[in-house]
């Protein structure tokens, strides 16, 4: 049965994908702070793209492993590395998103949260 607020880390896990995503040229990365709202089923969603299948897969594989070195975290579960248009990493109070770019597009999953707490971090050019 999946509970939120499981993890004491969701903000170090939740630095250190971001960390993952910049260093792996993730663009556009977001995080929405789903906290205050009460039918949201995680604290965070953390979303970026890449602009490949390549990309998108080599930074998600990363943000397991760094999350998992550097948080002890394992995701609960994880989806999307069969075709790597959409993978989501799930560690229960933060859900990691990492779309190809127009996969990202279509979906415009930030818009389905308009009252989320938005905040976007830098790309690492």
């Amino acid at each position: 049965m999946r509970i939120r607020h499981q993890s004491d880390n969701a903000e170090k896990i939740l630095e250190v994908a971001v960390k993952t995503m910049q260093e792996g040229k993730g663009k556009d990365i977001i995080s929405l702070n789903l906290k205050k709202i009460g039918s949201a089923v995680t604290d965070y969603f953390l979303i970026c793209h890449g602009n490949s299948h390549t990309q998108v897969d080599a930074i998600a594989a990363k943000i397991l492993e760094n999350v998992k070195k550097e948080c002890g975290a394992i995701a609960y579960n994880k989806e999307g590395f069969e075709n790597s248009e959409w993978i989501l990493i799930d560690y229960v109070d933060v859900v990691v998103h990492v779309f190809l770019d127009n996969t990202r597009n279509f979906y415009q999953l930030e818009s389905l949260w308009a009252d989320a707490k938005v905040v976007t971090y830098l790309d690492e050019d």
